[in-house]
Parts: C-alpha cells; structure tokens; sequence
C-alpha cells in the first residue's frame, strides 16, 4: 500500500503575517536603511531572507535611530512608537489589525474593570497588549493561573472584568476559561479576539490528525500558533514538528500508510510543498529500500547485528566512509553516527579513527554494508540505564521529543520515556519548554524483555530543591540580603525566587509611593536585590523588603526640612477640614482650613484646588509618627507684619537725616 500524503487547505500564512511580510519585500525594495523592530514573523527562513535583503531584525531601540523602522505582526509596546519617533524613525506599522484591535479594546477599558488576558505574558504579542492595559490586568495561561485566578474572582466578586485572548490562543483552551470564569463572575464582559484563521487551522488540524497515522507541523519552534497545532495532533496520532524539510531525514517517519501536513500561520507556502515534496521522495526511498532488503537476504555474506571494528576512510556531508576489512564498501550515515541533527560528521570523527560498529544491512549486489555506531552504543547505554534503576544513579540525557502523557529523553543512545506528571516540578510548566533540552533524571522502573524504561526529571529536581531548602533554611535570618528572580506578580505582591524557597514583597513594600499594582515597580523575571523583613519558620514562609532605607521620603525629609521652613507644596487632595500637599514625593502635609486664610473660609476649595502650587510654612514636623502640619495663614501673617513695619523704618530713616 503506498502512504498517502494530504496538505491541510488552511495551511500558511494568515492575512497578518501575509500583509506583514508583503510590507517588508516592499521596503526591502526601497534599498533605504531600514530594520524590522524584533523579528517580523517567528519563521527563521524569512526572517533570514530579508536580512540578505538588507531588512535585519534588531532588539535594541538605539539600533533603530535615523532608520525606516518595520514594526512587526504580532504589535508592540506603547511606549515603543514615541521612543522611535524620538530617534528620528520613520515608522511602518505592521501590527496586524486582529493584534490593533485588542490594543484598542484594553486602552478603553474603565478604570474599575481589571483586563483578564488568556495568553502567554512572554509572546511579544501579549508584551504589546499589556502596555496598552491602561488599569489592572491578570495574565492567564496555566491550569494554576487559572485556579489563582477563580479564587482571586470569588474573593471580589462585585469587581467588574473583561476577558480577552492572545490571537493565537488554543481554541479548546479558551472555550475551558469560558465555562469556568461564566460561573464564577456575573459582571464578566467576554472579547472573543482569538483570529478566524486559527480557529479553523486549529478545527482542519484536528480533522487531518484523527484520519491519519501520522501528522507533520511546519512552522518556527517559537510560533505559539505553530506550538499549539502540534499539540492538537498529538491528542490524535504521532506528530512532529518540523521548521524546514531538511529535518525529515533525521526524523522515524518511516511505517506510516497515512501522512498529514499541516503549517503555523508564520509559514511560507513554499516551504510546505518542499516538505511535501521531500517526505514523498522518503517514501519512494522506502519502497525501494524495502525491495532492496528482500533481495540481499539471498545474497548475505556477512549477518546483520554483527558488531565490527572500522577504520574511517572518508568523511562526506551526510555520511563516512569505513573499511571493515572485507570486500563490502562499508558507509554510516550520519543519523546512524548521531542523534544530533545539527552535528556535522567532520566535527565527530577523522580520517584514520578506528570504530567499533553495528552491520545495520548489507548489499551483496552493489558491494555495500551500512553500519551504525549509534545502535552499539545504545546496546552499551541499555545496560546503564537498565543499572541505574537498582543503583539510583542520576543519568543525563537530552529531550528529544514530547509526546501523549509525557517526554522521550535520550540517553546513552537510549530512549526513556519521562510521564508528564514525572518532568516538571510543577503541572503547570509546559513540556514544550524541555524540547531540545538537557536534562537530569532517575530511573524509577525499567522492563528488560521490552527494553523500556521509566524516569522522573522531579525526582531529581526535587532532591536539588530540598538541599537548597535546607541550606536556605540553614542560613536564613531577618535582615539577611539576596538577589532573587520575580516569578510571579498578584494583585498583592510579587513572588520572587531566592533558590529554592519563594518569598513574598507585599505591594506596600515595593515602592515608598503608593502604587496600583507590582507591575509599576517590576515584571516576571526581573531580577531583583531583597531582604528578609520576616521569618514563619512553622509555615515556612518569608516576607521581603525591596524599598531601599536611603530612598526613604521621610528620612529625605528630616535632613531637608524642619520647623519653620517655608516650602512650594502641591495640592493633592482637598476634604471638609483641610487640604492635603505634597511636599516631596511620598510625603504629604496637613494645611488645616483654619491655616488657609486670613479671612474665614466654609471649605477649602473657597481658596485651594487640586494641583495648585502654594508657598506653605512648617508648623509641625513629627518624624516618628509621620505628620507635617503646614500653615499658609503664618506666612500671610509675617507678610502683613513685614509691610506694617516697613513705613515705620521709613520714617524714623527721615528724621535721622533732617
């Protein structure tokens, strides 16, 4: 039966990205200095080519000065558009017009109504809708996000919210948060801003994954839309994702009668149709392989699985060349030498090294044996893994793959698989993170008649996480300084990492001005310099400070100011027995009404506003118990006894001189 390939019809660019990348070949075009702020699209071929075309991404915004600037699909900071303007930039707006209108939507949103956003705060895209967020908001992208956020919503339940999503969100996700948070809040104002073409990439994707065996997504490993089509075929069948058709040659595609194509909406048509075109010409490579393999059974002089010893005789591209001492041109490819993809053979072995390898299949017709390394050294590696699980030794491998209820990890040229409820310390943390990455991990049960084996990444992570418990727990004391990592924000607090244990900045800790929210003051993943302000040893918990003593506005006070100084004030706040000013920031003094004028006054907006600027006197400064008392009625008082002295000295002047 020969596999049947089918390519997904939504598969491609989206009207923003294609929009996005028109405007860029566009400037490119212009041949003037110019640069895309951040990567246009996540697809690394394009943005690749319209570096050559003279349109390089840049992160940094003093690179931008005096240039075009191309702002890309998935939008930007607020802040971004008047600091280019700044630099002397001209700018192209590229934000697609899905992204535009959320910005719009959270910039008019009333002052009382906290902005729920269902997306991943470190996309560029949320980054973007964030800034425009002109009052509270609550990022949301987790189970435990979610569960943070129904019992935030339970607790305040009269407040008023408005729901939104990144454009990419996963479709079945956003459907989760709409049955949940409808039950919690009555005072709810859904904005449904995921994008049409996601929703139905997303639906064409499930279909295509349900009626094949296996699923191929092409797309940049750092496209949320990309990321979350894989993860709608893997529900369904065997799924990789893929950025360009060079990466089929190293991937186990072989065996499926059924194939899918499907793309993120960051991917160039071209791009698909070269993998379509590479995959079918595997397949023919695999039919004739198979009939080749048929015909050399007859031919055998020397047994598949025979280990040999090798002498390396040249070295190609995507293979070497070896003499095994027989008639046989012995050659292993370069997926039989590594499991690297990006490896290059030239990197690994010289001409002359001596090798001991595995006969994979020979070709008597054709005079060739092929060889592996790779499959020796997970003969040896099997053993070690399979040790491991009586010793409890901690083995390290690298992630190379995420599948349905967990990761493969590979080590020793084995393959463990690690349960998703076994890789991370949390449930929250997504598995995709771990892609690509190494890993430490123990074996917990190992099957030597299947070969398989089980681990556990936590298992390690939580012994690590409890020796730096200990020795934080150890050495910890109040007043004691640490630099740490924010790793959560609430409307409260911020979370920060001290390495191992969390402690918390109450919000009231974060600044010496009073603030709306922590995200003021920091973000997730700023790092930051504390010290501990309490200890619960019993509940295990710990309060930071984070305002700096010298940053004080009450010691900056006693050194500047005392009784009987005359100061500018700035009126903040008015109430039926006095005014409110600001002296300096952070500290504000009473002027009583009786201490407003000369004349009686019915309340203090007869004689004072808001934000008006007054020459005020100090009558009281209380340090200890944080009060000023200010008087404009005694400067007014010194004024009048000063103009009622000066005719007096005037005359006794006169007289003197007759």
């Amino acid at each position: 039966m020969n596999p049947q390939i089918s390519i997904a019809k939504t598969a491609g660019f989206c009207f923003g990205v294609k929009r996005a990348v028109e405007m860029a070949y566009a400037l490119a075009a212009e041949k003037v200095p110019a640069c895309t702020y951040g990567e246009l699209i996540h697809n690394p071929q394009v943005v690749e080519e319209l570096r050559e075309k003279g349109l390089p991404p840049v992160d940094s915004l003093d690179s931008c000065t005096g240039k075009t600037v191309l702002l890309r699909s998935h939008g930007v900071p607020a802040h971004v558009y008047q600091e280019l303007e700044n630099r002397g930039c001209k700018v192209i707006d590229a934000t697609c017009p899905f992204v535009e209108r959320i910005h719009k939507i959270v910039s008019q949103a009333q002052a009382d109504e906290t902005i729920i956003i269902a997306g991943d705060e470190n996309h560029p895209e949320v980054k973007g809708i964030m800034s425009f967020c002109s009052g509270p908001y609550i990022v949301c992208n987790s189970r435990q996000d979610l569960e943070n956020l129904v019992s935030y919503m339970e607790k305040n339940r009269t407040s008023r919210y408005i729901l939104l999503a990144q454009t990419t969100f996963s479709v079945a996700e956003w459907q989760k948060y709409l049955e949940i948070l409808e039950k919690v809040c009555t005072n709810l104002k859904i904005f449904d801003t995921i994008c049409n073409a996601t929703e139905k990439r997303q639906s064409e994707a499930q279909e295509l994954a349900i009626s094949n065996d296996l699923m191929l997504v092409v797309g940049g490993r750092h496209s949320s839309n990309t990321i979350k089509l894989a993860g709608v075929c893997k529900k369904y069948c065997k799924t990789f994702l893929l950025e360009s058709p060079q990466e089929l040659y190293g991937l186990p595609v072989s065996g499926y009668n059924k194939i899918g194509v499907t793309a993120g909406a960051s991917t160039p048509a071209r791009i698909i149709k070269e993998v379509h075109k590479t995959m079918s010409e595997i397949v023919k490579d695999q039919e004739e392989l198979s009939f080749e393999e048929m015909l050399n059974q007859t031919f055998k002089t020397i047994d598949n699985r025979e280990k040999v010893t090798a002498v390396v005789t040249g070295i190609a591209p995507n293979e070497i060349s070896v003499d095994i001492g027989t008639k046989h041109a012995g050659y292993v490819p370069l997926n039989e030498l590594t499991d690297d993809p990006n490896a290059k053979p030239e990197d690994l072995v010289k001409i002359g090294d001596e090798l001991e390898l595995m006969v994979v299949r020979v070709n008597d017709v054709e005079g060739t044996v092929m060889l592996s390394k790779k499959r020796l050294d997970a003969i040896a590696g099997f053993e070690k893994v399979m040790g491991a699980g009586d010793t409890g030794e901690i083995l390290e491998g690298t992630v190379v793959e995420v599948i349905k209820g967990g990761l493969l990890a590979l080590t020793n040229g084995v393959r463990v698989f690690i349960p998703a409820s076994q890789a991370t310390l949390s449930r929250s943390d997504s598995l995709d993170d771990l892609l690509k990455k190494k890993v430490e991990f123990k074996i917990l049960e190992v099957n030597r008649q299947r070969k398989r084996a089980v681990g556990s990444i936590r298992a390690v992570l939580r012994e690590q996480r409890k020796e730096l418990e200990d020795q934080f727990w150890n050495d910890a004391e109040i007043g004691k300084k640490y630099t740490g990592t924010v790793k959560s924000l609430t409307s409260y607090g911020a979370f920060v990492n001290l390495g191992g244990v969390d402690g918390m900045i109450h919000i009231s800790e974060l600044s010496w001005s009073r603030i709306k929210h922590p995200s003021e003051v920091v973000n997730v993943g700023d790092t930051v310099e504390v010290y501990i302000r309490d200890i619960d040893h019993e509940n295990k918990k710990i309060s930071l400070g984070f305002k700096k003593a010298e940053e004080n506005p009450w010691a900056i006070m006693s050194q500047k100011y005392q009784v009987g100084d005359v100061c500018k004030v700035k009126v903040v706040s008015l109430t039926p027995f006095g005014a409110f000013a600001q002296i300096i920031p952070g500290v504000d003094g009473l002027i009583h009404i009786s201490q407003i004028s000369m004349e009686r006054i019915n309340k203090p907006s007869d004689a004072l506003q808001i934000g008006q600027e007054v020459d005020a006197k100090i009558t009281e400064l209380d340090i200890d118990r944080k009060r000023v008392s200010l008087s404009i009625k005694a400067l007014l008082n010194e004024q009048a006894t000063e103009e009622q002295a000066a005719p007096a000295a005037e005359e006794g002047a006169g007289s003197d001189g007759e």
